[in-house]
């Protein structure tokens, strides 16, 4: 394994390390207005939302690795107190690529990327009309994490109002994640398009699983199973009944007498796709 303490490699080294490592990361669109009204557009992947009541998100333009300067975004945002957090979708990331690039102050990214501004409701910055949601917030706090180049300027923004497409919600109201289409950074050159790998896990807290320690410990030291599939099989509940587990066995009787390999086998192919109660009981069946 590569060991690396930060204080011994470059900081250039060091910020595609982890960029690499800690991605997927969603994207803050940021638009914000200079002290004269000039507006800003610019992506950041140094973002996440912290809270809803208040409702905060934090993102950071952090100082340029190469030459230790600051960002317009960060300017604006010291300035003006303000800045609208745009998503940014598959429909729209070349446009966004295009927008990072490094034009000179006072240069219109809305245009220069071919962006449609919309004015806010409570915010000087516009909104990005082409985002599938669009932020308005007040800048509540700046927290500068050091001086030197590559270091984070947390931007702490609380929400004042929120636009959200009607074409990215379900039937009931709420937002589709296959229709909002999202993409996220990644290291290098990379994006992820969200949608095209989702997948559902239940969560642990709606249900008290059984734990992976409760596992019979053939099952657990087993060749074939691996660690996602023993989390699978300890977030339920409790194990089939016996009952159930014999009639599964009237009903597929190709289970009942298997070495434990093709057991395994055959129980993993219950939890690919989802249905960890037969993954059980192809398990328990002797």
């Amino acid at each position: 394994m590569l060991t690396l303490d930060p204080k011994e490699i470059s900081t250039q080294k060091l910020h595609g390390y982890l960029l690499g490592a800690i991605a997927p990361r969603p994207i803050a669109f940021a638009s914000t207005i200079d002290a004269d009204g000039n507006p800003n557009l610019s992506p950041f992947s140094f973002f996440n939302v912290f809270g809803a009541n208040p409702p905060v998100l934090i993102f950071s333009p952090a100082r340029r690795v190469r030459d230790n300067t600051i960002k317009h975004t960060l300017e604006n945002a010291l300035e003006t107190k303000e800045v609208v957090i745009n998503v940014v979708n598959y429909a729209i990331v070349q446009q966004m690529s295009l927008s990072s690039t490094e034009y000179d102050k006072g240069v219109n990214e809305f245009v220069k990327a071919g962006f449609t501004m919309l004015k806010s409701d409570k915010v000087k910055p516009y909104r990005v009309a082409e985002s599938p949601v669009q932020i308005e917030c007040k800048v509540k706090d700046v927290i500068f994490t050091g001086d030197e180049g590559g270091a984070g300027n947390l931007i702490v923004c609380e929400v004042v109002k929120m636009h959200i497409s009607e074409d990215v919600l379900d039937e009931n109201g709420a937002i589709d994640q296959h229709k909002i289409d999202l993409v996220a950074r990644a290291g290098g050159n990379y994006y992820s398009r969200a949608r095209d790998g989702f997948f559902e896990i239940p969560k642990p807290i709606a249900t008290l699983g059984i734990g992976v320690d409760r596992i019979p410990l053939d099952i657990r030291n087993s060749t074939i199973l691996t660690g996602n599939n023993l989390g699978m099989l300890g977030n339920v509940e409790e194990l089939p009944s016996k009952e159930n587990v014999d009639n599964f066995g009237k009903e597929h009787p190709k289970f009942i007498g298997l070495e434990t390999t093709k057991k395994h086998t055959f129980a993993q192919e219950y939890l690919k796709k989802n249905d960890v109660e037969s993954a059980w009981k192809v398990l328990l069946l002797k």
